[in-house]
């Protein structure tokens, strides 16, 4: 595994890691979610399951978030993320292993990330693979509203920020500001649904408040290409037990089987 960095369009250091596979079947992108990144346990069992199935993988953590890239989380909008997916992509192409068409992967906003890469450019893209995703701006604050109340929102506007513990590093308090809502209600996954016709896989958790299930079955409903959703039980936003680990595995293993020869 090789890890590497370069300059995005603003000029800000990212992270990648490179694990080139000799059988070369494929190249597979992979993206965190907001205020993630590249080690966390659910991403490098993404990562591992296409590396096994004869992908070169691609990991990276952009910036604005908590990994090794340049920028702080309070900053982060869905435009700083989706545009530091574009520049990994574009700075992938200068690389030898690089190859197309390519698969996409990301949990939460990284599969909103993906999905609208896959709406933008449904040419370069072999599979995706939304897991757990945000469909859109406006779907994400009434999970918000439903999972922590109006109160706890209009506090995020009034205050300009919000702060809370990282459910993945405990201890860890992240800090948003206000602007991501506002950025985020630009997006919206099913005006342009049609686009994607590549076999799409949606995995989510049963108990998964910030981004419900059913939200995430409105986008697979509006799909018409080949599509699976599977709900991994008494999981939440973020795998992070060894069963549902092995069960995100599983389900994208199976998955990588039945798409090579579409």
């Amino acid at each position: 595994m090789k890890k590497g960095s370069f300059k995005n369009r603003k000029n800000e250091k990212i992270v990648v890691l490179v694990e080139e596979c000799p059988d070369k079947r494929g190249l597979v992108f992979i993206m965190h979610g907001l205020g993630g990144r590249k080690e966390q346990p659910h991403i490098i069992t993404m990562a591992r399951s296409f590396y096994d199935n004869g992908y070169t993988t691609v990991r990276f953590d952009t910036t604005n978030s908590i990994g090794e890239s340049d920028g702080k989380l309070e900053f982060a909008t869905v435009a700083n993320y989706y545009e530091d997916l574009e520049d990994v992509i574009q700075w992938a192409k200068t690389q030898k292993w690089y190859q197309e068409p390519f698969s996409l992967v990301g949990h939460s906003l990284g599969g909103f990330c993906v999905s609208f890469y896959a709406e933008n450019h449904p040419e370069n893209v072999k599979a995706l693979a939304p897991i757990s995703g945000v469909v859109s701006g406006e779907l994400f604050v009434k999970a918000f509203k439903e999972k922590e109340g109006l109160e706890k929102l209009e506090q995020w506007e009034k205050r300009g920020y919000r702060e809370w513990e990282s459910s993945s590093t405990p201890g860890l308090i992240k800090k948003l500001n206000w602007p991501f809502i506002t950025d985020s209600l630009k997006y919206n996954l099913l005006t342009k649904a049609e686009k994607i016709k590549v076999p799409v896989i949606f995995i989510t958790g049963e108990n998964d408040e910030d981004i419900p299930p059913e939200h995430q079955k409105i986008l697979y409903d509006a799909l018409d290409t080949k599509k699976e959703f599977h709900i991994i039980r008494g999981a939440g936003h973020t795998f992070m037990e060894d069963t549902h680990l092995a069960e995100l595995k599983t389900i994208l293993d199976n998955w990588l089987k039945n798409i090579n020869n579409f």
